[in-house]
């Protein structure tokens, strides 16, 4: 009887070990996608930046030599 109660008991075990991962995994893919979107917004305002300044200096006729 020790035995069925032992792998019993390590089954749950490992269920919980992978319940508490699984934990894990989900927290770090949120704070992942929420680092993602903060860079977006940084790429889609340096990208404005740029297209602002490029249009300026289309209109002053000036070159980047």
């Amino acid at each position: 009887m020790f035995w069925p109660m032992l792998a019993v008991a390590l089954g749950f075990l490992g269920i919980a070990v992978l319940g508490v991962l699984a934990v894990k995994v989900f927290l770090e893919v949120q704070r992942l996608g929420r680092q993602v979107a903060h860079t977006a917004q940084r790429i889609q305002s340096a990208a404005e930046e740029l297209e602002s300044a490029a249009v300026g200096l289309a209109r002053t006729g000036e070159t980047l030599r």
